[in-house]
């Protein structure tokens, strides 16, 4: 197994006064040669948005988009619906940007910071028809155990929301104390590991509070919470 352990410290920050914008790979203004992806994972980007402030309406192509809100209220609206979609935490969003899509993103309170990932995933297949997706997931159904978010449209799984990639994202909220082996889907697969919040050990290294580790060549790890944890996998080809 090996394993690269990212030091919360180590991202890519811009303040816009407006978004507070860390970014986990080279995106926008930050670039380093050294993290511009994870295999099919582009984009990692921890953002918190001010009251009533957002991202106006922009365009995207042959992209596959993931948003999972954190804290506060996400507002989406996109040239597939007029209307404006409410995306809340314990929802998680998706979006095939496929042969284009032009979408807007704002925080939806008037009073409340909006904590969100953007997750972009490097497509299998291009120029696919542009489609949108969301779904709720309970909190309770990741307690000590494996709850998946996001599978490949190509592959019979219940419950998860799909994109265009042979990548699986899911999550896990463990008690201090609790261990938790994860199993790879192939040996061409790697998984990044977000640590949300908490405090976890995994092949001698620790990750506090938005570390992260990519774990490449392997068939299996353990996680073993060293406080409360909340845990993102998010495990792609090795493209």
């Amino acid at each position: 197994m090996k394993t690269i352990i990212h030091k919360a410290d180590s991202r890519g920050f811009a303040n816009h006064g407006w978004l507070q914008a860390t970014h986990s790979f080279s995106f926008a203004n930050f670039y380093n040669p050294e993290k511009v992806n994870f295999g099919a994972l582009r984009v990692l980007n921890d953002d918190i948005i001010a009251p009533k402030m957002g991202f106006g309406t922009h365009p995207h192509d042959n992209m596959e988009i993931i948003t999972i809100p954190l804290k506060g209220v996400l507002k989406h609206r996109d040239n597939m619906h007029d209307e404006w979609q409410p995306v809340l935490p314990g929802e998680v969003q998706v979006m095939s940007a496929g042969t284009g899509v032009q979408h807007s993103e704002i925080n939806g309170s008037v009073d409340e910071h909006l904590s969100l990932f953007q997750i972009w995933i490097i497509p299998n297949k291009q120029n696919v028809k542009p489609r949108y997706d969301q779904k709720a997931f309970q909190v309770s159904e990741r307690k000590n155990k494996l709850q998946t978010l996001v599978t490949s449209i190509d592959e019979d799984f219940e419950g998860s929301l799909k994109i265009h990639q042979d990548a699986v994202l899911s999550r896990i909220d463990l008690d201090q104390g609790k261990n938790f082996s994860y199993n790879m889907k192939s040996k061409n697969h790697g998984v990044y590991i977000m640590n949300i919040h908490g405090k976890i050990e995994t092949d001698n290294k620790i990750l506090e509070t938005r570390d992260a580790l990519e774990i490449t060549e392997a068939e299996s790890f353990t996680l073993n919470a060293l406080e409360d944890s909340e845990v993102l996998f998010i495990e792609v080809p090795l493209i």
